[in-house]
C-alpha cells in the first residue's frame, strides 16, 4: 500500500519560528515514524501577506533576494531587501522595514512610527527594472496611512504598478482603534492617529475610508491605493494561488497548516482558514497544529479544521509530526 500523501502547509508562528521552520519540524517529526515517511510529508511553507511572505514566494518561486539598507520605523538605519521574482516582478515586505519586530517594546511608538523605509524599497525595486511590485503588509510597526511611504515615492519620482497582499479586512478608519495599541498607542494617541489618517483621505484622490483592506498595516495598504491606484488583494488567497497550492493539494490525503495563534481572527482571511477552506472543499481532512488555541472545538470545526494540536517548541512540533503521520499511516487525521 502506498504511503499516504500529507501535505505540510503552515504560516509562520509570528515573533517564534518562520513558516520554513516549523514545516520542516513537522516534516522531521513525520520522518521519524519509519522510512516510508520521508516521501509522505511534502513541505509547502505558506504565508497571508504578514512577516515571512517574501521568503515564502522566494522559495516557491525561485526569485533572488537583493539587500538594502533603509530608514527603519524610527529612522534608525536596517538591513532589509527587496526580492526579485523574475526581472520585471518585485516584492517588497513591509515588515522588513517597518515592522513592528524593528522596534524594541520599550522604544514602540505609534504615532512616530514612519513607512518611509518601505517607500524606500519599492523605489529601489523599480530602480532595479522592476514594473510590477507586490507590496506585502503586515506585522507593521506604523500607523501614518503610508504617509512616509508616499512622501518617499514622490521624492523619487516613482511610479510603477502595485499590488498590495493584506492580512486583514480592516478599513482605513479602524486601524487606530484596532491595530495602535498593539503598536504602543494609548486612548490620547489613537484619537491623534485617526485624526491624521482623516487628514490624509481628506486630499487623497480617492477616500480610502470605508474600504475593506485599506486599514493593514496602518493604513499603508490604503494610501497606495487612494493616491498610486494600488490593487488590494486577500494575502492568503494570493500566495496560495501564486505557489500553486491547490494541484499540489490535489495529490495529498491530509493536510496540515499552522499559525502561532488559532482565534476568531482565523475565519477573517487568515492562512489558516484559507487553508482549511480549500481542504474542504477537495474532501481532504485538514488538521492544524498551532501554538496556541483559543477556539472550542465546534468553531474550530467551523472553520473547516478536523483536528488542532497545539505546540509551541521545535520538539512539540516534531512530535506533532510524530502524532500525525501515525494517524494518516492508518487512513485518519
Amino acid at each position: 500500500m502506498p504511503t499516504p500523501t500529507v501535505l505540510i502547509a503552515p504560516d509562520s508562528f509570528k515573533g517564534t519560528h518562520a513558516a520554513t521552520v516549523v514545516a520542516q519540524a513537522i516534516a522531521d517529526g513525520m520522518r521519524g515514524i519509519d522510512g516510508r515517511a520521508s516521501e509522505s510529508a511534502l513541505p509547502l511553507p505558506i504565508a497571508d501577506g504578514g512577516e515571512g511572505t517574501a521568503d515564502v514566494l522566494v522559495a516557491a518561486l525561485d526569485g533572488v533576494v537583493v539587500p538594502r539598507a533603509v530608514s527603519g520605523p524610527l529612522g534608525d538605519p536596517v538591513e532589509a531587501g527587496f526580492a526579485l521574482l523574475d526581472p520585471r516582478t518585485a516584492v517588497v515586505e513591509m515588515a522588513a522595514a517597518s515592522g513592528l519586530t524593528l522596534v524594541p517594546p520599550e522604544r514602540r511608538d505609534a504615532y512616530a512610527a514612519s513607512t518611509r523605509g518601505t517607500g524606500e524599497l519599492i523605489a529601489a525595486a523599480v530602480e532595479a527594472g522592476a514594473e510590477h511590485v507586490i507590496v506585502a503588509v503586515g506585522g507593521s510597526a506604523t500607523t501614518d496611512g503610508g504617509l512616509g511611504a508616499l512622501e518617499e515615492l514622490d521624492r523619487r519620482r516613482t511610479t510603477v504598478r502595485l499590488s498590495v497582499i493584506c492580512d486583514v479586512d480592516t478599513p482605513w478608519e479602524d486601524a487606530p482603534r484596532v491595530f495602535g495599541p498593539q503598536k504602543g498607542a494609548d486612548a490620547a494617541t489613537v484619537r491623534r492617529l485617526e485624526q491624521r489618517l482623516d487628514t490624509l483621505a481628506d486630499r487623497a484622490p480617492r477616500d480610502p475610508r470605508g474600504v475593506p483592506r485599506t486599514g493593514a498595516a496602518g493604513g499603508l495598504a490604503g494610501g497606495l491605493w487612494a493616491f498610486h491606484d494600488a490593487k488590494l488583494l486577500p494575502g492568503a488567497a494570493y500566495v496560495l494561488d501564486a505557489i500553486d497550492f491547490d494541484a499540489r493539494l490535489a495529490g495529498a490525503s491530509v493536510v496540515v497548516t499552522g499559525e502561532g495563534a488559532l482565534d476568531e481572527q482565523s475565519f477573517a482571511g487568515k492562512a489558516v482558514g484559507e487553508v482549511a477552506g480549500r481542504a474542504g472543499r477537495a474532501g481532504v481532512p485538514c488538521v492544524a497544529v498551532v501554538g496556541r488555541s483559543r477556539l472550542s472545538a465546534a468553531r474550530a470545526g467551523a472553520l473547516g479544521l478536523d483536528r488542532v494540536i497545539e505546540a509551541s517548541t521545535l520538539e512539540a512540533l516534531r512530535a506533532a509530526g510524530r502524532e500525525i503521520a501515525a494517524s494518516a499511516a492508518v487512513g485518519g487525521a
